[in-house]
């Protein structure tokens, strides 16, 4: 199985337009190879190099295993998403509070819909895929957050946070 981005390519920077930064969208995603037995699909999105941990982006799951991209800024019109770690049930992009960070796209062929309610927490997630992961995919975006032209305004002799 493999999931990929015509946005960015594998370990290469993620356009600003899908952080933070920018629009905030999610990127297109594409799925090759699903195992024929699958019954649903299950992605999370997150930052393993964040200062206190990975920090989860986006949770999507119960998707249709048939499914074959993710439109740009769309989550599939038939598949939950999770709570990410900004508290909200959507795509959330990079925005690392310094240096350059990754992002893994990880894709799961479930053999069961795991018919967990909306605003499901990441947890919740990884406890209901284990035992049933036919296969997994991964894709890997990064990204550096512009420094704010404004950020040391307040501070004109040169002290900073």
């Amino acid at each position: 199985m493999r999931i990929m981005s015509s946005a960015f390519r594998n370990h290469e920077q993620i356009p600003p337009e899908y952080t933070r930064d920018g629009a905030d969208k999610s990127p297109p995603l594409h799925i090759e190879g699903v195992p024929l037995n699958a019954k649903s699909l299950a992605l999370i999105v997150d930052d393993p190099d964040a200062p206190d941990g990975p920090f989860t982006h986006w949770i999507v799951f119960d998707m249709d295993p048939r499914r074959v991209e993710i439109e740009e800024g769309c989550p599939p019109d038939e598949a939950r998403q999770g709570r990410n770690d900004w508290g909200e049930e959507e795509y959330g992009g990079p925005k690392p509070p310094s240096g350059e960070h990754r992002y893994f796209f990880r894709l799961y062929a479930l053999n069961k819909k795991l018919g967990l309610p909306h605003g499901a927490t990441r947890q919740q997630l990884e406890a209901a895929v284990k035992g049933h992961v036919l296969a997994k995919a991964e894709w890997i975006g990064r990204y550096t957050s512009e420094p704010s032209v404004h950020a040391f305004a307040a501070f004109p002799t040169g002290v900073g946070y």
